[in-house]
């Protein structure tokens, strides 16, 4: 993939509040608006615009956090009339996406709305109940154009902290799957930018440990609750692959008490997590009188959703690596 420049403009100077992304070499930009900055959206021409737009919310009783998908020929108006409905109480961030030179039409949108759901849908990192409309009709030249569009749309939701419609990119390697094992409930997944996967089919506890933190009990209901854990005799089965924020966290959930996956996911050859941070630390190091990290000196790995963070912390260590 070749390299993009993106540039984001804060109009009031505050990386908090409004944000402006596009990228130099295309026509789509992105128009991030926190709720509580609608109100001075309003006389920003990017959102009085036609184009497709994206709520962003989370509920503590989902296992995913949730979206909604919209058009419309002037996306500003269409999101305060979101902002007044109880229903759609949920978003705290607003995506907008318009033409920088005013090139979509209601078409364009409807399009563009379609493609975004089904594949939001499909990708499953989002929880979107909106039901999918049927594919508008659109020119072959104009689909083409849209798909260019699209994959710029892409990039800049993801670089604003919204892979909504980013593919889960996993290996179809066996040698990059892990596996975790304890009594007869396992778990196989695979360590990847946004975190840990967990595949459809592990098996994990069916009761959490007496001395389980509460937090993993809270989650483990919640998935249950969100059918991506369903009871099948002795065991709670993942119905979907779900993505982690760690390998960690991913091995609580499926041991029902607090666990470190860094050292209980393993590999078919055996090498654990840990040691393809290991490897992968010690391959950042550029300076030759540095020692190489050894593996008895990682305590704290910690691995976030959005941009992965490494971080080392020993006795007389830290590192971190963005």
């Amino acid at each position: 993939m070749q390299g993009k420049t993106i540039q984001i403009f804060l109009p009031d100077g505050n990386a908090r509040s409004i944000r402006i992304a596009d990228i130099t070499s295309r026509t789509v930009q992105a128009i991030q608006i926190p709720r509580t900055k609608l109100k001075e959206s309003q006389n920003r021409t990017e959102v009085q615009n036609v184009g497709v737009y994206f709520l962003f919310g989370e509920e503590s009783e989902k296992a995913l956090p949730l979206a909604y998908i919209g058009e419309s020929e002037n996306c500003y108006d269409r999101i305060v009339q979101h902002n007044r409905d109880p229903k759609k109480d949920f978003w705290n961030t607003a995506v907008v996406i318009t033409s920088k030179t005013s090139s979509f039409t209601k078409v364009h949108g409807k399009y563009l709305e379609w493609y975004c759901i089904e594949n939001a849908k499909d990708i499953n990192r989002y929880s979107i109940s909106q039901t999918l409309a049927n594919k508008p009709y659109v020119s072959e030249s104009m689909e083409a154009d849209l798909f260019d569009n699209i994959e710029a749309m892409r990039i800049l939701l993801s670089t604003l902290g919204f892979p909504i419609i980013e593919p889960i990119q996993k290996s179809k390697l066996q040698k990059d799957i892990y596996h975790c094992k304890r009594k007869d409930y396992y778990g196989n997944g695979e360590y990847v930018e946004d975190g840990f996967i967990v595949f459809n089919g592990s098996k994990a506890k069916i009761n959490e440990s007496k001395a389980a933190p509460q937090w993993i009990v809270n989650q483990r209901k919640v998935l249950k609750e969100s059918f991506v854990l369903k009871e099948e005799g002795n065991y709670l089965v993942f119905q979907s692959d779900y993505l982690f924020n760690s390998p960690s966290t991913a091995a609580a959930i499926i041991f029902g008490i607090q666990a470190n996956g860094w050292t209980e996911w393993k590999r078919k050859d055996g090498n654990r997590v840990r040691h393809s941070m290991l490897l992968l630390m010690n391959s950042c190091t550029t300076d030759s009188s540095s020692k190489p990290v050894k593996a008895d000196e990682i305590d704290v790995i910690s691995s976030r959703s959005v941009g992965t963070q490494y971080m080392i912390v020993t006795e007389n260590l830290m590192f971190l690596q963005r």
